[in-house]
């Protein structure tokens, strides 16, 4: 069966298709394959075995990344916590497979990444793909009554935390302007450090807020006009997702990531959304783990997946590469922190 290729941000159809197919996200749509152009080069690219012009009944998504530093790669696609290849028929998605394992060699690609929303058990032992990096995901039921999905949180860390976060007299805003996203970057940078990371980019989410409109959405809080906290979220019909958070760990006594989170999850219930995504956490981070955890939510295991297979363990050489970062982000100025930013996520798709 051939296999075609196309540019989703001037084919019509790919649009369409996400419209109708029950395993599409916000990361499949044009809005973030944009940002992604418009921030870092990376070219899209669908393979289907649709012929031009024909309805699509499958395609995985794909971002091309150069890079002198990680190689020259084929990503579904990058800083995605989930991007599932969508077919109907698995003879389809073998098909693609096996094409991806065949031309990546002859296009000198180094790498191909594919991420699955649910363990993509049907990549397994196909086409030689092997097991790149798992993770933990926290997805979070809309279905039930508000009133319930607040009685399953955890009384401790959720519950009596909110009531508190309620009784400090927090600012709340949300949008896109300049002037919240000034705010929100404000604690990113901090944040980052903390994590042993550079930050983002600020133009990665100004793109981020110009091509994906309204789906996009900043919320800080704030206490004696200081920020103290901010999330990113991003929305379709049926889910919104947790992207981004960062907040001063000073204040962090006063509930206001608690306070955040609830606001949105309020907000995706009563717009339709039936699904909250927390998005993804390393298994190393079990404290992240937990404060999902604690909210409710179903865990399942996010495994990425990737051609040719590798041998290295990725979680340790993660391990080492954080505490390395980690102790020598936390001597540099902000402005070297985001130098270093600017010049490393491109490469890191």
């Amino acid at each position: 069966m051939p296999v075609f290729t196309f540019n989703p941000l001037t084919d019509s159809r790919w649009s369409e298709f996400l419209e109708t197919h029950p395993a599409a996200s916000v990361f499949h749509t044009t809005g973030w394959l944009h940002t992604l152009r418009a921030s870092y080069g990376y070219e899209p690219f669908v393979l289907t075995t649709c012929p031009p012009g024909a309805a699509l009944t499958n395609g995985i998504v794909f971002c091309c990344v150069r890079s002198w530093i990680t190689g020259t790669r084929w990503v579904s696609v990058p800083f995605a916590d989930h991007c599932a290849p969508l077919y109907e028929s698995p003879d389809d998605l073998y098909t693609l497979l096996e094409w991806i394992a065949s031309e990546s060699k002859s296009n000198r690609v180094d790498h191909v990444g594919i991420r699955p929303l649910l363990g993509g058990k049907n990549l397994a032992g196909q086409a030689e793909f092997g097991m790149e990096k798992e993770y933990k995901l926290h997805l979070l039921d809309l279905e039930p009554t508000l009133q319930n999905i607040l009685a399953s949180c955890d009384r401790s860390s959720v519950q009596r935390r909110l009531k508190h976060a309620e009784r400090e007299n927090l600012v709340y805003e949300e949008g896109s302007s300049p002037e919240i996203l000034k705010k929100f970057y404000s604690l990113l940078v901090p944040t980052r450090r903390r994590h042993g990371v550079p930050p983002q980019p600020l133009s990665f989410f100004r793109n981020l807020l110009a091509f994906l409109g309204p789906a996009a959405k900043i919320r800080v809080a704030s206490h004696d006009e200081i920020p103290i906290a901010s999330v990113l979220t991003i929305a379709n019909q049926k889910s919104m997702i947790y992207k981004y958070g960062c907040s001063d760990e000073r204040y962090h006594k006063h509930g206001a990531m608690v306070w955040l989170f609830w606001r949105s999850i309020r907000e995706a219930k009563e717009t339709g959304a039936r699904t909250f995504d927390m998005g993804r956490s390393d298994l190393d981070n079990p404290g992240l783990i937990k404060f999902k955890s604690n909210w409710g939510t179903r865990e399942i295991s996010l495994t990425y997946w990737q051609y040719p297979p590798s041998l290295r363990t990725g979680l340790s050489t993660w391990l080492t590469k954080r505490d390395w970062g980690t102790r020598c982000l936390s001597h540099l100025p902000d402005s070297v922190l985001i130098a270093l930013g600017n010049v490393l996520y491109k490469h890191a798709g």
